[in-house]
């Protein structure tokens, strides 16, 4: 099977996420995805982040409440030691199911910072990329950079909606005491 790997914080889980999931679930590319909620990335500060498990068990109840999505909640990086290299969960997922080829899911953001990522040649040619739009970000210039660099980098653009909204608006939101309902998956 095609596996699309989606990893993040989703601190919290919203629309957006839920967009790209949804197109996810009917796109030609994979058959189906796994959500893995990273317990720290280590490229972003950690004093913001909620408990990995409290973020589990949000993205549970989330799923649950759209059964259509061909998306799999998957703790595998809860039970790695830190730090949460993104290339370690994909090469951990590759042994454990040898049968399945395995694509990670990024923004166009992570795109343009991928270079700071661990191994991110390997990621790139051993599994490749699913881009998703990001607004300031133009993915389209950041692929070609990026096959200037090396021509066998996988990296697919997906056409799927733009949400322009952010976890981090959210949590903000919140904080100012803001009803955020809408927002949230």
């Amino acid at each position: 099977m095609r596996i699309s790997v989606y990893s993040g914080s989703f601190n919290p889980l919203h629309i957006g996420h839920l967009a790209i999931m949804q197109y996810l679930s009917s796109w030609e590319g994979t058959d189906w995805t796994y959500l893995v909620v990273s317990p720290q990335n280590p490229l972003k500060d950690a004093t913001a982040a909620q408990s990995s498990r409290d973020r589990y068990r949000a993205a549970l109840a989330a799923l649950q409440r759209h059964p259509d999505l061909r998306v799999w909640l998957d703790d595998i990086e809860l039970r790695m030691p830190p730090p949460s290299y993104t290339i370690r969960t994909l090469d951990i997922l590759r042994r454990q199911e040898p049968g399945n080829t395995f694509t990670l899911v990024i923004g166009g953001d992570n795109l343009a910072g991928i270079r700071k990522w661990k191994e991110y040649r390997r990621i790139l040619t051993e599994y490749g990329v699913a881009v998703y739009p990001r607004r300031g970000y133009d993915s389209q210039a950041l692929r070609a950079e990026l096959l200037s660099e090396d021509p066998s980098y996988r990296i697919s653009l997906l056409d799927c909606p733009l949400v322009d909204i952010s976890s981090t608006q959210i949590r903000e939101g919140l904080s100012r005491g803001e009803d955020v309902q809408a927002w949230l998956m």
